[in-house]
């Protein structure tokens, strides 16, 4: 599996560079981006998972997220994902709607036709990017945290909630907590894994935590004039969830903030931070 370079800058001393590959997992190419900050030691640096919402690539991140500064000071690798399998042969929804398809894998491994095919981007980003990165990446794997926003906060949280021995630490911005109880999250689950509920509970976090699942603590953002909070991402139920099973989550409502980057990028240093002092 090579790794074929795409552009690389110079940023706060690093390096942003993003990278191509044939991936084995999705059968497509898959891009993403990754930051590396000036080598302090030979000792390898923790890594930083970010993984974007609807419609986005891994170029939202990259360009609008303002994460370098603090990774460069921290010395956090940050990996940015694409949100699904791309290319030709690659299925989309029927009526070219942004919430499902292409831009929008819902960071599951798809068992409905014809998705199945290619939209396994759970195993992709559990399994063959983190092998990748570890190969081609000076990064300590025993150290890593994961975070999201929006689609992306619902794959960090589960991610987190499956993998507690890997990932030290999780956040998210504007996350779907109950992608089972709201529109997006109905939608992509009965598309990618059909109709059988029973199985969406392994890709919803309120689900996964009264079922038993565990983290330590969480920490949300979320803007209080998002106009996605009150039908697609309710933070209540998270909120109560973590209540009943004794974790510790800190969900902090900012007034006046939207859905957007400028929302995101306001408030990345304080996560990458509050990652940083657990890693």
């Amino acid at each position: 599996m090579s790794l074929e370079p795409v552009s690389s800058v110079l940023s706060h001393g690093g390096v942003q560079g993003v990278y191509k590959h044939a991936s084995a997992v999705t059968g497509t190419d898959m891009t993403f981006s990754v930051f590396v900050p000036e080598r302090r030691s030979g000792t390898g640096m923790p890594v930083v998972w970010y993984l974007s919402g609807l419609t986005c690539t891994h170029a939202n991140v990259t360009e609008k997220g303002e994460f370098r500064k603090a990774c460069a000071e921290l010395g956090l690798i940050f990996v940015a994902p694409d949100t699904s399998p791309r290319g030709e042969g690659v299925a989309d929804d029927a009526d070219g709607a942004y919430d499902f398809g292409l831009g929008a894998g819902f960071y599951v491994d798809a068992t409905a036709a014809p998705y199945a095919a290619h939209y396994r981007m759970w195993t992709y980003i559990t399994e063959e990017l983190p092998g990748l990165i570890a190969r081609e990446f000076p990064a300590d794997m025993d150290r890593q945290a994961i975070m999201g926003h929006s689609m992306g906060g619902h794959g960090a949280l589960t991610m987190a909630l499956r993998h507690p021995d890997r990932f030290r630490s999780v956040s998210a911005f504007a996350p779907i907590v109950a992608p089972s109880r709201v529109p997006w999250g109905e939608k992509a689950l009965r598309g990618y894994l059909g109709e059988d509920r029973s199985a969406w509970r392994a890709h919803d976090t309120v689900a996964l935590i009264e079922d038993g699942a565990r983290v330590s603590e969480i920490l949300v953002d979320q803007g209080e004039a998002d106009g996605f909070l009150v039908e697609q991402l309710r933070p209540s139920l998270l909120s109560k969830a973590c209540n009943d099973a004794g974790i510790d989550l800190t969900l902090r409502l900012q007034p006046g903030y939207d859905h957007s980057y400028f929302f995101i990028s306001s408030f990345m240093a304080d996560h990458l931070a509050w990652h940083a002092a657990r890693l």
